[in-house]
């Protein structure tokens, strides 16, 4: 992709090549880039004001960048505008209006549309709950390379969700999102070892999983991990709180201690 810059231009790898330097040096350069008019820099610039890296946050100036680069059809914009408004960020929160975003998202089959707009199909946030649509958007991602909807395919066709239940193939798609570093298929992987007898291997998975972990997911396995029957796989429940613990609050610091004084 190239735009004009007076009478150059900027292609996607040199603005790939902008982005090193520290955080406030990059946000000159994607601000420079987007000011241009570059999708990808509209987009990035968005991010990056969200988060606030190198630059002061500010959710309703993302919002407005978000709408610029959508209107030159970008996809990545569309999911993010789709993700304001699922969140409410800048905006009241609108799954019903998320939705449509992620739908233009989709459309141009980018993995994240496909991915988002899966998961308000699976729960009926914002649109009537289908199953078998939420499943092969989820497939369709998982086949781009997506790690999280591998994982979610996974779980498809491990609980019949949308599609006949087959654990074969469920396995096949929680070791490639284990694989593709989704610490979320490595837990699934897993207990799906662990199930078969495999331990070794599944104490392998988990502490992969407990690496890359967020605080979200430390908090709800370490629960399930100490409800196992393996003992060696128990014992990797305390290696959850104490991450959790690094991760977490008070509360978490307490629950860490209580397992361990």
């Amino acid at each position: 992709m190239a735009i004009l810059r007076g009478t150059a231009a900027i292609t996607t790898a040199e603005l790939t090549q902008m982005l090193s330097g520290t955080p406030s040096q990059r946000a000159r350069a994607i601000l420079a880039a987007a000011s241009t008019g570059h999708p990808d820099a509209q987009v990035m610039l968005g991010q990056i004001l969200l988060q606030g890296q190198g630059i002061e946050r500010d959710a309703q100036l993302a919002l407005v960048w978000f709408r610029i680069a959508a209107a030159q059809q970008n996809a990545m914009a569309y999911n993010m505008l789709g993700r304001c408004h699922e969140h409410g960020w800048a905006v009241p929160a609108d799954p019903t209006l998320a939705a449509e975003h992620y739908q233009h998202a989709a459309d141009q089959a980018l993995d994240w549309g496909l991915y988002n707009l899966a998961n308000l199909l699976a729960t009926g946030r914002g649109v009537k709950q289908d199953l078998e649509r939420a499943f092969s958007l989820y497939l369709q991602a998982a086949q781009a390379g997506h790690a999280k909807s591998m994982n979610l395919s996974g779980r498809c066709y491990e609980d019949g969700l949308g599609v006949e239940a087959d654990a074969r193939k469920a396995l096949y798609w929680y070791q490639c999102a284990a694989a593709a570093g989704d610490f979320r298929g490595q837990y699934s992987l897993a207990a799906v070892l662990a199930a078969q007898g495999q331990i070794a291997d599944a104490e392998q998975w988990l502490r992969q999983a407990l690496t890359g972990g967020n605080l979200n997911f430390l908090r709800s396995t370490r629960a399930a991990l100490l409800q196992t029957a393996q003992p060696s796989i128990r014992a990797l429940a305390i290696d959850y709180h104490r991450r959790a613990a690094e991760l977490g609050s008070p509360d978490d610091q307490a629950c860490y201690a209580a397992l361990t004084t």
